[in-house]
């Protein structure tokens, strides 16, 4: 598989351009998922197929790169990839399968998700095994203070991620319609503790691979995700304002936003 070093700037530079659209967009138009579901979106399938379908093609493109680099032997360069797969086998083949309720998703939503998901495996996989440097990770890299921190950054938020999922999760018993304002865990500090963990995985993953594909990520990952955590934090601030407690919880980032 042949990678142009230009052709990948210009590829970066458009879906960076492109994140920012949706940044703006998104605080005019809810994503049609989970919270914000809505018929207006078009036809719809359940949440545990929409969920598998929209995720797994970034988990099985990064095997595919792999598989079809030279590079498919370097330590750290397959560290990067275990990393990644993990992350995406959870959201892939864990996560849709611990949901509950009948919630759909629609399947724009599922084909938006689904095509981001491809483009941004081709991002990453496209600069570790195939553009970057040679000698840019030599086996050093496993001590070196950017990667250290970056995968100490990356499994906090993998776990911060997972730990809030389970909390809205458990927060209705079985047969219970009833609304209930996330508690514990980062929900102390954020109104989307979910959403917190993921950036901060994404910001380790930039990190520990020092790439413009990782920071790309990043960007992605908050133009998508701070818009629908301040329409979250706005309907909690409604729904639970004998609870919600506005001086101490933010909507993204602890202490900060």
């Amino acid at each position: 598989m042949e990678f142009s070093q230009h052709s990948f700037n210009v590829f970066l530079i458009v879906m960076s351009a492109v994140a920012l659209v949706v940044f703006v967009a998104l605080y005019f138009v809810d994503a049609g998922y989970g919270k914000f579901y809505n018929k207006r979106w078009g036809p719809a399938i359940s949440n545990k197929t929409g969920w598998i379908i929209m995720e797994s093609p970034v988990f099985i493109a990064m095997l595919v790169l792999w598989l079809m680099s030279d590079r498919r032997t370097d330590i750290c360069r397959v560290i990067f990839l275990m990393l990644f797969e993990l992350h995406y086998f959870q959201r892939s083949f864990i996560f849709p399968f611990l949901i509950s309720g009948k919630n759909k998703m629609p399947l724009a939503i599922i084909l938006m998700g689904a095509t981001f998901n491809t483009l941004n495996a081709l991002m990453q996989g496209g600069w570790f095994f195939y553009l970057s440097p040679d000698g840019m990770y030599p086996v050093s890299w496993l001590a070196d203070p950017r990667f250290i921190a970056g995968t100490m950054l990356f499994l906090v938020g993998m776990y911060v991620n997972i730990q809030s999922d389970s909390i809205i999760r458990h927060l209705r018993k079985p047969g219970d319609t009833a609304h209930y304002l996330p508690k514990g865990g980062m929900f102390r500090y954020v109104s989307s503790a979910n959403y917190f963990g993921e950036l901060l995985e994404w910001i380790g993953f930039a990190i520990l691979t020092w790439s413009a594909s990782g920071a790309v990520f990043v960007l992605w990952t908050f133009a998508n995700l701070c818009p629908r955590a301040a329409r979250i934090y706005e309907r909690y601030k409604k729904e639970f304002a004998d609870q919600f407690d506005t001086k101490r919880i933010k909507r993204l980032i602890p202490f900060i936003y």
